[in-house]
């Protein structure tokens, strides 16, 4: 029996996503992994860091079914537009990186892989090339051809889901509509239960100002948005419970009783969950026909070839993405 195999994205080749994958080589994995990067590159960094690692190159003719012997990591060679040094950036190379998501993605389409894990990129640089680029999220969405996706990221005893992602502040009010909100919840219902194995699924809900509107003193968005749309999915048997005042949601009192909460933009709930995990954190991507999840930091320039990293958010990626690999056959 053929084991299911997953593609790595190391992402920015100035980051630390090259040093995380040497790194985490080191350990065998249970799952055939193979990193989508340049191999040169790789050779490189190993040497900088001062790691032993066999890379063995593969290729979709040959994928291998079995997972590679610990020290060892499976490469599907991607080459550099130019040689990477560790901490600067150069937009020349964002085009490579765009090819190693493309790669990844479209063979998780085809059926090549179960899975992708992806490590940080740099959203900045890539957009400086004079490629549009707002994130992995929104990358995958148009190449899957999926209308709409939705932001989770995770961590032990806590899953926060966005409404909004990467928006000004100024404009999430607006873009929280009855029909977005509808979406992302039965999205989030949805993943919660087919990709995490959760049958009935309990989702709190965050209002969007501050203590949920306060009655319509604070805001109208929690009258004439959530709460509607809210009560029409209980009708059809979704265990919602909201919305809830943001800053009293995040305690013990309600979190010991749910699944997954669902915050209105990015700062209301990502901060809560970074400072309780991170390190051990991850972020997925629920709505999309693939599976993908992806590392909770950035690329921490600072510390490409230092070798003062942990691979602990990379390793709990990957890990998920076993699980919900496991949860779909």
């Amino acid at each position: 029996m053929r084991r299911q195999r997953f593609a790595l994205t190391p992402g920015e080749p100035a980051g630390i996503g090259p040093d995380l994958c040497l790194l985490l080589a080191a350990q065998a994995q249970p799952y055939p992994l193979i990193a989508i990067t340049s191999r040169d590159l790789l050779t490189e960094r190993a040497a900088q860091l001062g790691v032993a690692v066999t890379l063995v190159p593969v290729s979709p003719d040959a994928f291998p079914d079995e997972p590679a012997a610990a020290g060892s990591l499976y490469v599907w060679d991607t080459p550099l537009a130019v040689p990477a040094v560790a901490g600067q950036l150069d937009s020349a190379n964002a085009a490579f990186v765009l090819q190693t998501l493309t790669r990844a993605g479209q063979g998780c389409i085809d059926g090549q892989f179960a899975g992708m894990i992806t490590a940080p990129v740099h959203k900045g640089v890539i957009n400086e090339s004079g490629i549009p680029f707002s994130g992995h999220t929104e990358f995958l969405a148009e190449l899957t051809a999926t209308e709409q996706v939705v932001m989770m990221l995770a961590t032990r005893g806590l899953r926060v889901a966005l409404v909004t992602t990467h928006l000004p502040l100024r404009e999430v009010a607006d873009a929280i509509t009855v029909e977005r909100l509808e979406r992302v919840t039965r999205i989030l219902h949805a993943d919660l239960q087919h990709k995490f194995g959760l049958a009935n699924p309990r989702i709190l809900v965050c209002g969007l100002n501050p203590h949920a509107g306060e009655g319509g003193h604070l805001g109208h968005e929690e009258i004439d948005i959530i709460e509607p749309t809210l009560a029409r999915l209980r009708s059809e048997g979704m265990n919602l419970r909201g919305p809830l005042p943001a800053d009293t949601l995040f305690t013990p009192k309600y979190l010991e009783h749910c699944d997954a909460v669902l915050a209105m933009y990015h700062d209301q709930g990502l901060p809560v969950l970074k400072y309780k995990g991170f390190g051990a954190a991850l972020n997925v991507t629920l709505g999309l026909p693939i599976i993908r999840t992806s590392v909770d930091h950035g690329t921490a320039l600072d510390l490409a070839g230092t070798g003062r990293i942990d691979t602990g958010s990379l390793q709990v990626a990957l890990e998920t993405a076993y699980q919900m690999a496991e949860t779909r056959k």
